[in-house]
């Protein structure tokens, strides 16, 4: 008997991995932009949702990008990142990170990470900054914030700067206080799997005035915000148009339902999770910190890619669709390096992430979990 006939799938549901939520006012902000004609790189949602940004995390500035990636490297451009220039980064993240060092032509230095959360190990930072270094990008894998405390500590011995790649960790907490506000700067993604959206879109934020100043001026080729068309640096095109921002804004309006969702699934899964307990480790946020679950991800305590692959494939025949977890840079053909990363081999090559959205219910989750278990 066929492995989806023994668990009596509904076939006509198929669970996705992630989906967005568009209840609010999306459409009535959208067709508004259409009746004015603003539906370019200027109009009055992009600086509402700035403000409502910079507000949710508590900073001074926020600066709207087209997308994540774009948000990355327009703030390395404003830190003054050159070529040669060397940043410690995570071995254990998506792409974009290491992506967006290598644009300014300076070298992503990996660093493994620790267990389970497989965010960047702290106490192996220090060992890889040299006279090149110029700075730290923690990224809160998941949602779940990195030990910024730690990492901040050796940046001001050191006389680094901190960019936090927020991508995932929208309303992520660290004793109270968003990610986003605790580095230099931070940089957000609003990509359509996100915990809010503006389809393709991105953030960067800081408290810094002259940072911000920078920030905008690279964002928009470059303009002299003072005389037209005068450019006196090589800036880029990375400016989020009115409609984007004009979803992200009726988004950010519902981001407490969007977390206390994400919140609530996390309480069901890992209460269902129990059962299974000699099989795969649950998430465990840190005391200190608030993980917002844009991911719930599980790793299996036995078996590396092969056979969470295989997992993987018999979750789908049952119409629940999941993902890998990254796969660590320094196996990538762009980063491919020689070291010792055992955190990182070990754990993301068994790191599944099930599906994570608002939509889902507690059905949804008890469903998930019994095919887990009958899969394993």
């Amino acid at each position: 008997m066929k492995f989806v006939e023994k668990i009596m799938i509904n076939s006509s549901k198929r669970i996705m991995v992630a989906e967005p939520s568009l209840l609010g006012n999306e459409k009535k902000y959208v067709a508004d932009c259409m009746d004015s004609g603003w539906i370019s790189s200027h109009g009055k949602y992009l600086q509402k949702f700035e403000e409502a940004f910079a507000e949710f995390c508590g900073v001074k500035h926020a600066i709207a990008t087209n997308n994540g990636t774009t948000a990355l490297h327009l703030a390395l451009v404003a830190l003054g990142l050159a070529p040669g220039d060397e940043v410690i980064i995570p071995t254990v993240t998506y792409i974009a990170t290491a992506n967006a060092v290598s644009y300014c032509g300076a070298k992503p230095i990996l660093v493994d990470s620790i267990f389970p959360s497989l965010n960047i190990d702290p106490q192996k930072i220090e060992r890889a900054i040299t006279s090149r270094t110029r700075g730290i990008i923690p990224v809160h894998l998941y949602g779940q914030p990195a030990d910024m405390d730690a990492i901040n500590k050796i940046a001001k011995k050191y006389g680094l700067w901190v960019l936090e790649d927020a991508a995932e960790a929208h309303g992520a907490e660290i004793m109270g206080k968003k990610v986003g506000s605790i580095g230099d700067c931070a940089t957000f993604s609003f990509f359509g799997n996100k915990i809010i959206t503006t389809g393709e879109g991105g953030m960067v934020t800081t408290n810094d005035d002259d940072l911000a100043k920078k920030l905008r001026l690279y964002r928009g080729q470059g303009v002299d915000p003072e005389k037209r068309y005068w450019f006196p640096v090589i800036g880029y095109n990375y400016r989020m148009t009115n409609i984007q921002a004009a979803i992200g804004l009726a988004q950010l309006e519902n981001i407490t339902e969007a977390l206390n969702a994400r919140a609530k699934l996390a309480m069901e899964y890992s209460s269902f999770l129990t059962e299974l307990d000699d099989l795969v480790y649950i998430p465990q946020p840190d005391s200190w910190g608030k993980h917002v679950f844009w991911m719930y991800t599980i790793l299996l305590k036995r078996g590396g890619d092969e056979y969470r692959n295989k997992l993987m494939g018999l979750l789908s025949q049952a119409g629940i669709e999941t993902r890998p977890c990254f796969y660590p840079m320094h196996i990538l053909p762009p980063y491919k390096q020689v070291g010792a990363f055992p955190i990182a081999d070990t754990w993301s090559s068994r790191g599944i992430n099930l599906p994570t959205h608002q939509k889902l219910t507690k059905e949804d989750a008890r469903y998930v979990v019994d095919v887990l278990k009958k899969s394993l």
